[in-house]
């Protein structure tokens, strides 16, 4: 008896494998140059968030060095330097801040703080820094610590999930070397009584 023609057409059809190749290609390529873009995309988050890390020890270790006082000329060279390592021409803020600890409040107060750039930061106050035991460090009676914060905004090159733009901030503190304390042009700085 013969199949119905239908039945063998459906049949022969069922048994071709060429096109298969095609099929696949088409089903995978998009996944693969995706997973590729997706991969240089968040290499590049990486390496934008690593050089701003180097940038802000850069400033910070610079920083613990100095004896003399900071002035607004240095802060904004110190901006300058902070671009010139990151090395892009993206919108960066820097906060430079230090930090004192009285142990017989247990709270933190704010010698001095600065901020350059476009961004959100604004300088620290007293009351942004009096209980932040969890953030800072612990310290001596007295002793101050150099705060240095910075903040930018990466735009990714492509939508793999990102978002339109993606923060990337750095916090970093270090202790004063050199110097008894670290002072800023115009603002409070200890003085000790002259021995006679």
């Amino acid at each position: 008896m013969k199949k119905p023609f239908l039945h063998r057409v459906i049949r022969r059809f069922c048994g071709e494998r060429d096109g298969s190749v095609m099929v696949e290609t088409v089903i995978c390529l998009p996944l693969l140059i995706w997973a590729l873009v997706a991969t240089w995309e968040f290499f590049e988050v990486h390496r934008y968030r690593s050089a701003r890390e180097k940038a802000t020890y850069t400033l910070a270790d610079m920083l613990s060095r100095e004896t003399a006082g900071i002035t607004d000329t240095y802060m904004d060279n110190a901006m300058r330097l902070f671009d010139s390592i990151t090395n892009d021409d993206g919108v960066n803020q820097l906060r430079i801040s230090v930090v004192r600890y009285d142990a017989d409040d247990d709270k933190y107060f704010i010698r001095w703080s600065k901020t350059r750039g476009t961004g959100d930061y604004s300088e620290l106050a007293d009351a942004d820094v009096a209980s932040s035991h969890s953030e800072l460090p612990i310290m001596n009676d007295g002793e101050d610590l150099i705060l240095v914060e910075s903040i930018s905004d990466y735009t990714p090159t492509f939508k793999v999930g990102l978002g339109d733009t993606l923060p990337i901030d750095t916090r970093l503190f270090t202790k004063i070397r050199f110097a008894s304390q670290l002072c800023y042009e115009g603002s409070y700085c200890y003085q000790p009584p002259a021995s006679s």
